[in-house]
């Protein structure tokens, strides 16, 4: 069997699987990046939308060549449509700013991994974690039908929703049904609609989720929508959501799909840990997804650049054990733990409410301007109208 030697493998090469190997080899690590797709971005599962506010934190530069769209801000709309709270894009949260190309952005981001130093290897599907004296040691894979062992000082799990490489590890990463969001998307052309906004819609629409519109060009966007898994009664029922709101909303009626996805979110609190001695987990394996949103391309970047930064000082130290990796563990956690089990208690009560109840909800954000949108403001936005709608949201207020 062929093997090959490195001081980190890293098992994804999404966004936050490319981030981590960017920021350990600038370190000075000997990375391997395996990804067991053939192209890396794809095929897409994502509503593409991100803010541009934080890229430069993460050391990301810009390219239009990822960026399908600059937007204004986002709209966020009641079940009826009849209010609306509109947000410029300062105030919009992580997830509206740009819509991207992701194939073009996850590529770039692994591009800039490699140039740091990484080395990537496509068709590569890890298949165990290798034990050697009761550690870690590296992963067993399979390479274009070949098997491969990488042996590694420390393994990073950033494969994503489905990650195998936490569960291998005894990192407890497993879900309630209430924790899981299952996804439609169409990228729908031919449509009639405000370019210049990314919208939002609750409700009944997408039971325990929302639907959502992302703009790629004047008439095309990514039109998709996220239904709670306990709300879900049969196969095939999240399309159907999707194709009796896109039957009925004049906008998007006459729209042709140039391309259909599928996939689920997770949406559930913070973990309580993702390392352990020899592996850690990023991103979207170590369910760094934004509750409220379903968004986590900005988490999952925070998350690969503290990993990767934390690693590098594990290979100069020599140490990859908990005495060195527990830095990532705080690095992350104060960036945002915080807000993620805000958020996910926020979600939590919101699943619970009827539309007539959201719908006043939005109608009383909309009387309200607000310097900054967080659970908090939005909550005591509330309260100024329909004081009895936020008695048991008090503990977030």
């Amino acid at each position: 069997m062929r093997t090959i030697n490195c001081d980190v493998v890293v098992v994804g090469a999404g966004p936050a699987g490319s981030m981590t190997a960017k920021w350990a080899a600038l370190g000075g690590a000997d990375v391997v990046m395996i990804e067991k797709r053939p192209e890396i971005g794809s095929p897409i599962r994502c509503g593409e939308g991100i803010s541009r506010s934080w890229l430069d934190r993460v050391g990301v530069k810009v390219d239009p060549k990822w960026v399908a769209r600059t937007v204004k801000g986002a709209k966020i709309v009641s079940p009826s449509g009849k209010h609306m709270v509109m947000l410029d894009e300062s105030k919009a949260g992580n997830e509206v700013g740009f819509v991207v190309d992701r194939v073009f952005f996850d590529k770039a981001l692994a591009r800039d991994a490699a140039e740091a130093g990484a080395k990537i290897m496509l068709k590569t599907a890890a298949t165990s974690l290798i034990y050697e004296d009761g550690k870690i040691a590296g992963v067993r894979a399979v390479s274009h039908g070949e098997p491969v062992e990488i042996r590694a000082n420390c393994v990073v799990g950033a494969d994503g929703f489905e990650s195998q490489v936490g569960r291998w590890a005894g990192i407890d990463t497993s879900l309630k049904a209430t924790d899981i969001i299952t996804c439609y998307q169409y990228r729908l052309t031919n449509i009639d609609y405000d370019p210049d906004f990314t919208e939002f819609l609750l409700g009944s629409v997408a039971p325990g989720g929302y639907a959502w519109i992302f703009p790629k060009d004047d008439n095309t966007a990514n039109i998709g929508l996220g239904v709670l898994l306990t709300k879900i009664k049969k196969p095939g029922e999240v399309k159907e959501c999707l194709d009796r709101w896109i039957a009925r909303d004049p906008r998007l009626k006459n729209g042709q799909p140039l391309e259909a996805v599928s996939g689920a979110v997770s949406v559930c609190a913070p973990l309580d840990s993702v390392a352990i001695d020899n592996l850690l987990l990023v991103g979207d394996a170590a369910r760094m997804i934004n509750p409220i949103t379903g968004g986590g391309i900005a988490n999952s970047c925070y998350a690969g650049m503290f990993a990767g930064k934390v690693l590098a000082k594990a290979v100069k130290a020599n140490d990859y054990s908990m005495k060195v990796l527990q830095e990532y563990e705080d690095d992350w956690r104060a960036k945002m733990e915080n807000g993620l089990w805000r958020d996910w208690m926020a979600k939590e009560k919101l699943i619970t409410l009827s539309d007539d109840t959201l719908e006043m909800l939005v109608e009383a954000v909309s009387k309200v301007e607000l310097e900054k949108i967080n659970v908090h403001t939005l909550l005591a936005a509330v309260k100024q109208t329909y004081p009895e709608l936020v008695k048991e949201f008090e503990d977030l207020i």
